[in-house]
């Protein structure tokens, strides 16, 4: 397990404090994909260079298995390193080393002996899906392939943790979705433990178990992937939701077009076999009209969304709301 207790890191910018990290605490459960979302500058790579001690916190706990990261001497902080993986926008591949040789660096200063980095290395390239390109140099690697390529670095040692800042960031979608096959197929087959640092929602809906949204150094929310969509609680989460490319643009429905109140209704996929609008207009004196309607699908869950007006009067209304929410679906006035 990691914890992370009321971490904070600050800056001097123009002669001001700047929190980068103001009281984090979160923790992430062994084989499980931990997503952390926000804009630029909510503090997200701060956070992630301060769990490997990339950077120093200026207070806090980060305890890894039992282990208090922060109290290590060096020497204990290079061993402890090697259980932990890290992957980044820009892959950080070795340019004038080749595909085997950058896969096979941190086994050798690992003093790993050679029979065992070879074995390691082949096994890693027939992982990744990548034999044929052994004796490549990243020059000749397209993007997908040079992440690719940092992933079977990264997990080079056996890590148990696996640290992602931005590592689909750079990559166009087929891509990302590759690296993301990928990196569900780690902690499947190693039983990786992975934070994924990230600004697309899209990225983190399709792989992570938990998110927690990040704005100005603060977790303002954490919950599980599905509840998360299914009942945003903070302004920058439901727009992040919002903004995803699969879903309806909702501006183009005027509330104000409609005789009834106009709603939008979440339903996690343990609702999608029941009627529920269906048994709310049977049960009720009301119509449902529905406007518009859309699914996001999880990393094992799914999401959905329906725009609907209701027409009746105000306390049948009232009764027919009342029911969705007793059925678990969420309810937003438009």
């Amino acid at each position: 397990m990691i914890e992370v207790k009321n971490l904070v890191k600050a800056f001097q910018v123009d002669g001001k404090e700047f929190k980068a990290l103001d009281d984090v605490s979160f923790k992430v459960n062994d084989g499980e994909i931990f997503g952390v979302i926000g804009l630029s500058g909510a503090g997200k790579s701060t956070l992630v260079r301060c769990i490997n001690r990339l950077e120093e916190p200026d207070s806090g706990q980060i305890i890894i298995d039992g282990i208090k990261i922060l109290s290590l001497s060096p020497e204990e902080l290079r061993k402890e390193r090697k259980d932990i993986g890290m992957i980044f926008q820009s892959f950080n591949l070795f340019m004038q080393k080749t595909v085997y040789d950058n896969i096979a660096y941190p086994l050798e200063i690992s003093d790993v002996n050679k029979d065992e980095i070879e074995k390691r290395v082949n096994e890693l390239l027939k992982f990744i899906d990548l034999e044929d390109k052994k004796n490549a140099y990243p020059s000749e690697l397209s993007g997908g392939q040079k992440q690719r390529v940092a992933i079977a670095r990264a997990i080079a040692t056996n890590p148990r943790i696996l640290l992602s800042d931005e590592g689909t960031s750079a990559l166009d979608p087929a891509n990302t979705q590759a690296i993301l096959n990928l990196l569900k197929k780690i902690v499947k087959e190693y039983k990786t433990t992975i934070i994924m640092i990230t600004h697309q929602m899209e990225v983190a809906k399709d792989i992570c178990d938990r998110i927690a949204v990040m704005e100005s150094g603060k977790i303002i929310e954490e919950n599980a992937t599905k509840e998360l969509f299914r009942n945003p609680k903070t302004k920058i989460t439901k727009s992040f939701i919002k903004n995803l490319k699969d879903e309806v643009e909702e501006e183009v429905i005027n509330a104000e077009d409609f005789k009834g109140d106009v709603y939008r209704i979440t339903y996690a996929n343990n609702n999608y076999d029941k009627p529920i609008l269906s048994i709310c207009m049977k049960k009720f004196d009301v119509f449902i009209n529905i406007l518009s309607g859309n699914i996001n699908k999880l990393n094992v869950d799914s999401v959905g969304y329906l725009t609907v007006e209701i027409q009746g009067s105000k306390e049948e209304r009232k009764k027919a709301l009342d029911f969705l929410v007793e059925n678990q679906v969420n309810v937003e006035v438009l």
